[in-house]
């Protein structure tokens, strides 16, 4: 019993010495399946296929504004490439503002021959001896047209109508005589400010209105570029740019037509205006001279 006591911890030292040399060994063989997933995982490495550089969705050229253009869109190339509605738009945008242009320069040529011809008139009225003086200044050829040569040509008119059906026109009559004569005066006044006034409504509807229909043109535009994005399922630079610039093009467009047509209607309103008044205080004059002559029985 003393002997096995004495032996069993001689035999528990070895039986750790043989496991700790055995351990080496018995580790060895789990290295090889290591070493074969590393293997077997580089061949699937070498074989997957290489990213694809020139794919659409990431290709230089792709990410470049207008594609193929290499970026450079024009008016005209936007134009070209927008949808009919957008198309018509701009078309008709563009036409508004040549018919503000051309009525920009007629308004301004005509103003300038009403300002000169009346400057002329105002001189050579300012000479007349007699109403008939007054009617004859008015209707020549020279004065042809201009209003303040019409009121004029009217008034005397009609004063030497009333002498001709017989009737008195100074004296107690006289108040009479001025009222016809103002009432003519009236009728020309009233033709002058349709004369004057012509194109303004067009001005002002162009003004107030081309804004919202290039607007209408943008909305449209982009409406488009959006169904666009849904169909080819992406949100690439180079799909969404040139729908929205097109888009966006018929709102400049529309400004583009709007702001030259509000200034036009403003300085033309000025213009008209000024002219109004320069009228009304030619009348006065007119009713004036006319009023001097009748007490003067002529």
């Amino acid at each position: 019993m003393l002997e096995m006591k004495r032996t069993s911890p001689i035999i528990a030292a070895l039986g750790a010495l043989a496991l700790l040399a055995s351990a080496p060994a018995l580790a060895q063989p789990a290295a090889p399946p290591a070493a074969d997933a590393a293997n077997a995982a580089a061949p699937a490495d070498a074989s997957a296929p290489a990213p694809a550089t020139d794919s659409p969705a990431v290709s230089a050229e792709g990410m470049k504004v207008g594609g193929a253009d290499n970026g450079k869109l024009t008016p005209i190339k936007m134009f070209m490439q927008a949808d009919l509605v957008v198309k018509i738009v701009m078309i008709g945008l563009l036409v508004c503002s040549i018919f503000s242009w051309m009525l920009l320069v007629i308004k301004l040529f005509e103003f300038a021959s009403l300002r000169r011809t009346s400057d002329r008139f105002l001189e050579t009225f300012r000479g007349a001896k007699s109403i008939n003086d007054m009617g004859r200044i008015a209707e020549s050829d020279d004065f042809a047209g201009n209003p303040m040569a019409d009121m004029a040509a009217a008034a005397a008119a009609e004063v030497e109508l009333s002498r001709q059906a017989g009737l008195n026109v100074s004296g107690e009559y006289r108040d009479s005589t001025l009222t016809r004569a103002t009432q003519a005066i009236s009728a020309v006044q009233a033709s002058l400010a349709r004369r004057l006034s012509g194109g303004m409504q067009f001005l002002a509807s162009v003004g107030a209105n081309a804004p919202f229909i290039g607007l209408f043109g943008t909305v449209y535009g982009i409406m488009n570029s959006f169904i666009g994005i849904a169909n080819t399922n992406t949100t690439n630079l180079a799909v969404v740019a040139p729908g929205i610039a097109q888009a966006l093009l018929a709102t400049g467009i529309g400004l583009f037509a709007a702001i030259p047509a509000v200034v036009f209607y403003n300085y033309f309103q000025t213009q008209i205006t000024g002219y109004g008044a320069r009228s009304e205080g030619f009348v006065a004059e007119l009713i004036n001279a006319i009023s001097r002559q009748l007490d003067k029985g002529a």
